[in-house]
């Protein structure tokens, strides 16, 4: 059996798995031991689309140099192909509904038609309807937003032309999408043509299965993940700069402990309104507690974390070790991420695990739907449920003392105004930064856990080589949340861990060397700022000129392969550790590592090593300086009077 050392670098999710072990618990860590991984399965060279199988196609030494077909004929390549993308079909279906849910909670709410809900960002509502063409001059609030809903709804059912938020795009990356046939048209058509050519007996090249694995992955993010962010800010806030606290450390033995897990942040944003009410916290006290204390886990963690500075109490490989503490009397789950085990730790405890989404139900879980026409009354509800199970504790509470501060909410909107001021904002000193050297370059470093590796340990060892070599770090999701847990999202983590040219401008403005940029839907955010950098010159007029890069070390979702398939499709050099689903195919990796580069000016990577992985993203980060002419270090001249006039 594997040291605890082995499975997590965090304290906390050691000082937990131990716990479960003395009491014959069972986890993610304690069934990933008996359960190995198929050696077929992991490369995605097994076929099993239809009843004729499932063919399996492994390579073998005793059949080298044969053709490897399925009972159909479909090539090894073809196989490989299917299932890479349907993968990202289902990780783009994933986030879009989501964001559907969104749109439909926010056409209501401008309607009138939701409780609790409101339009808290009304400047944002003004510029996302520019960006969808409605005409707002002289036009009151509600009229906008209803609009504005309507034809954000209608980009999921649209059969022809293109998505709005393709035009938010630089315009040379427009004409490659447009060369290459990719430019996603509806959300859904893309999904549902996506699961069409991989059916049996219909697409079978694979460089063609993948060009619409690409328009499918291009459908969320700059389709159903970018509008699912915008309204969410429009509806709950654009989260700006919050003080908070991470790790299992924030709850509290003598609260009343509510966990918010899942990802869509319509319920928690009601418990956050809801946990503030007198009469709750009254009878909190009542029932022999101090308090109610809601806290996030996973994406909700984020999304709450960002806006109201609620605390969070882990990643998506602690949900189950929350619950051996003894000390939480209720998790709500909605969508993703939520594995079925917890009901059988929720048993073990009195903990109650409630399912709040008409698409998810666990076998043995309480069911109490959420709808946003009743949504702060389903809140309290929920939450009267956890203050009346507080006194059925019947287990010592454990809970760690591992607790980190951390500053998250850094959105497109408030880079900008960080770097420029209110009437200055712009992207101009990042940029100016970057061509200088001060800062090298900027990656993005996103996605899950995967207990096929240990916890945390690579987000972490990657993000610190790549701020030692100034390069700033965007984060969302879990990474963002593993970052928080290091104590890397506070200011001061620039002067401890980062190169001397960014920790010197993150002092300057305040800010960490790595920002947290919220849940994993938010890696919009990314593509923004990354479009927005572009715009504002100087680093050339393509995504695929700038020198960024991306990674997700720890991956283990469909959604990340969408995640990571839309930044290359948008000219992004992106690098997955763990594992790889394409090694069954030589002719498919080589086509998404190397061919992929020549089409779309982006491509997949794939390195285990944490360390080894942030050196490929610096490489290709120098690379694109030397093409841009600003490889060579900069003399720092001090501008007297006459030189500033000579500037203006």
């Amino acid at each position: 059996m594997p040291e605890e050392k082995e499975r997590s670098i965090d304290g906390a999710t050691v000082e937990l798995i131990k716990k479960a072990e003395r009491e014959n618990i069972s986890t993610v860590f304690s069934r990933a031991d008996v359960m190995k991984p198929c050696p077929i399965g992991v490369e995605e060279s097994c076929c099993k689309i239809c009843g004729m199988g499932p063919c399996r196609l492994p390579r073998s030494k005793k059949d080298e140099g044969k053709a490897r077909v399925g009972v159909c004929g479909a090539t090894i390549e073809t196989v490989v192909a299917r299932n890479f993308a349907r993968k990202i079909a289902a990780g783009t279906a994933s986030h879009s509904d989501h964001a559907r849910e969104v749109v439909s909670t926010f056409l209501k709410t401008a309607r009138g038609e939701t409780m609790g809900f409101s339009i808290k960002d009304e400047i944002k509502l003004l510029e996302v309807a520019l960006d969808f063409g409605i005409e707002i001059e002289g036009r009151p609030m509600k009229e906008i937003a209803i609009e504005l809903g309507e034809k954000a709804l209608a980009e999921f059912g649209k059969q022809d032309g293109e998505l709005v938020y393709v035009k938010k795009a630089p315009l040379k990356r427009q004409e490659i999408w447009k060369k290459y046939g990719v430019t996603p048209r509806g959300i859904d058509r893309e999904v549902v043509e996506m699961m069409h050519r991989t059916h049996m007996g219909v697409d079978q090249d694979y460089k063609h299965i993948l060009l619409q694995a690409t328009r499918t992955a291009l459908a969320d993010g700059w389709g159903g993940s970018m509008i699912s962010t915008d309204l969410q800010d429009i509806m709950f806030g654009t989260p700006v700069p919050v003080l908070g606290a991470i790790n299992l450390g924030v709850l509290k033995e003598d609260q009343v402990n509510i966990i918010v897990h899942g990802h869509e942040p319509l319920l928690p944003e009601m418990l956050v309104v809801a946990s503030r009410d007198p009469e709750l916290k009254q009878m909190a006290i009542k029932a022999g507690a101090t308090g109610i204390n809601l806290t996030g886990m996973c994406c909700s963690a984020n999304e709450v974390l960002m806006r109201h500075g609620i605390p969070s109490a882990g990643n998506f490989l602690q949900q189950e070790l929350a619950l051996i503490t003894g000390a939480v009397d209720l998790m709500t789950v909605d969508v993703q991420c939520q594995m079925q085990g917890l009901q059988g730790v929720a048993e073990c405890f009195h903990t109650k695990l409630v399912t709040t989404s008409d698409r998810a139900m666990i076998e043995g879980a309480t069911h109490i739907e959420f709808h946003p026409e009743k949504g702060l009354d389903t809140a309290k509800q929920i939450l009267k449920m956890a203050i009346e199970n507080y006194p059925n504790r019947r287990h010592a509470v454990y809970i760690p003392s591992h607790s980190q501060d951390m500053v998250a909410g850094f959105s497109h909107e408030t880079i900008t105004y960080l770097l420029g001021g209110l009437f200055r904002a712009s992207y101009r000193p990042l940029n100016d930064n970057i061509a200088n050297g001060r800062i090298r370059g900027v990656a993005g470093v996103v996605g899950c856990n995967n207990v096929r590796t240990t916890h945390d340990a690579a987000h972490i060892a990657m993000i610190k080589e790549l701020i030692k070599n100034d390069v700033l770090v965007l984060t969302t999701g879990c990474a963002a949340m593993a970052c928080g847990k290091a104590g890397l999202l506070t200011p001061e983590a620039a002067k401890e861990f980062a190169g001397s040219g960014l920790a010197e401008v993150c002092e300057t403005i305040g800010i960490p060397p790595v920002l947290h940029m919220g849940a994993c839907v938010d890696n919009s955010r990314i593509l923004i700022a990354a479009a927005a950098m572009v715009k504002e010159g100087g680093l050339g007029d393509d995504l695929s000129d700038l020198p960024v890069a991306g990674a997700a070390p720890e991956w283990m979702s469909e959604k990340a392969l969408a995640i990571g398939h839309y930044f290359v499709a948008s000219g992004v050099f992106t690098v997955f550790g763990t594992t790889w689903p394409t090694m069954g195919s030589e002719k498919v990796t080589k086509h998404l590592f190397e061919e992929y580069e020549e089409m779309f000016k982006g491509m997949w990577a794939f390195e285990m090593d944490p360390v080894k992985a942030a050196h490929l993203m610096i490489d290709h980060i120098d690379k694109k300086r030397k093409a841009l002419g600003i490889d060579k270090a900069r003399d720092r001249v001090l501008y007297d009077m006459a030189m500033r006039r000579a500037l203006d």
